[in-house]
């Protein structure tokens, strides 16, 4: 899943244009390349025994307190607790990268990729216990500084794409990526790609335009007429609060397995869907007071929602929906950022200032891992990569692994 903020963005949006057409590529198939024991002896038993019954009591009574008065210290604190179902992984990256996305080999979960700020890009072959900085010759430039935001793998091949916009492409495994251009025309930057079969890949920017392509990026066909800006600006009357004259961009997108998406609109106030084969998004009224943080899909196919101050909803029943229940959750008025579910009954929630929320029956009740509050970090995103392998991912470099 992969979350956009627009507080990192720093270029101005590109122009919206009225519908989306498919765009040709011409590949250039070059290569981018414990406390110590103190043993106090009582004076009493060093002097002579002529002392009277009332100063042997005096002096036992002072020996007594005498541990107090020396003040043995105890052990030194570890600065984080150990939490009781992650640990830390520690990264030797620069304190301020944000973390993004997180993907493995689908043939070897020891091998795996983490992108980030910053032109952040990490390699891991041990399972996520290490990692190093890698290096993509076709992805530097001394004019940018890219946002990687999202990373996907189908078998051998896998796509990555960042901010400004940038795709790059790998057939074997991500011992060698090849960059992929892509049209000046193309419709806001790109948020989120998707690996989804030999040589195909669907891909999101944050307007709302959504690509496919079936020939390793050679041409991208479009799979939605128009921007989600031209869509509610033609239907004013939609009764959609706040769609009116609509510019703005996608605060985040996520998809689920069959391959329909749920978006939150940048202001929080309405959120879209978009099922394949559809033309269009479709814009929904938000069923809550509060504006809409995320939203995402649950592994029964329901929909949860997170509001601004911490709130947490769950959609009634499964697939696309507008009724939601809140549920109880011990937030302590941090925002909460993002759920990811190991299991249609186990899921975590992560937020700022390090809370970690975990649930082992669907959502109903949900519990704090304490010990993660000592984490001097936001958590932004929960990625489950099977039932054994999990991360939580967050700002300053932040990374944490499932212990399971």
């Amino acid at each position: 899943m992969a979350t956009l903020q627009l507080s990192d963005y720093c270029n101005p949006v590109i122009a919206l244009k009225p519908s989306l057409t498919s765009f040709f590529i011409k590949t250039d198939h070059r290569n981018y390349c414990g406390v110590s024991r103190v043993r106090v002896v009582p004076r009493a038993c060093l002097q002579k025994p002529s002392l009277t019954r009332r100063h042997l009591l005096a002096e036992t009574a002072a020996i007594s307190v005498a541990p107090l008065i020396i003040g043995i210290e105890p052990p030194a604190k570890s600065e984080e607790p150990l939490l009781s179902e992650w640990e830390r992984v520690y990264l030797p990256i620069d304190p301020g990268v944000v973390l993004l996305d997180i993907a493995f080999v689908p043939d070897d979960l020891r091998h795996g990729f983490l992108l980030g700020t910053r032109q952040t890009i990490m390699e891991t072959k041990d399972g996520g216990n290490t990692w190093v900085p890698r290096s993509i010759p076709s992805a530097e430039d001394e004019d940018f500084n890219y946002r990687f935001n999202s990373i996907s793998f189908k078998g051998k091949e896998g796509w990555i794409v960042g901010k400004p916009s940038i795709l790059l492409y790998t057939s074997d495994a991500g011992e060698s990526w090849e960059r992929i251009p892509l049209s000046a025309q193309l419709p806001g930057d790109i948020v989120y790609i998707k690996a989804t079969g030999e040589k195909s890949a669907e891909m999101v920017t944050d307007e709302g335009a959504i690509y496919v392509t079936s020939n390793r990026g050679y041409n991208w066909r479009a799979a939605v007429q128009e921007t989600v800006s031209a869509t509610l600006n033609r239907t004013v009357s939609s009764g959609i609060s706040g769609a009116s004259y609509y510019t703005g961009t996608f605060n985040t997108v996520n998809r689920s397995p069959d391959g329909s998406y749920v978006a939150v609109s940048s202001r929080g106030n309405f959120y879209l869907t978009w099922e394949p084969g559809q033309p269009y998004w479709q814009p929904h009224n938000r069923a809550v007071a509060r504006r809409i943080q995320n939203m995402g899909w649950r592994a029964d196919g329901g929909l949860w929602l997170l509001v601004r101050g911490g709130g947490l909803y769950l959609s009634k029943g499964t697939g696309i929906s507008e009724d939601f229940e809140e549920i109880p959750v011990q937030s302590r008025g941090f925002g909460i950022l993002d759920v990811g579910y190991r299991s249609k009954e186990e899921a975590w929630a992560a937020g700022g200032s390090g809370i970690l929320l975990r649930t082992t029956n669907g959502g109903k009740t949900w519990t704090r891992d304490k010990a993660a509050d000592n984490i001097a970090a936001n958590l932004y995103s929960v990625k489950f990569i099977d039932d054994t392998k999990g991360f939580v991912l967050g700002n300053d470099g932040v990374l944490l692994r499932f212990l399971g």
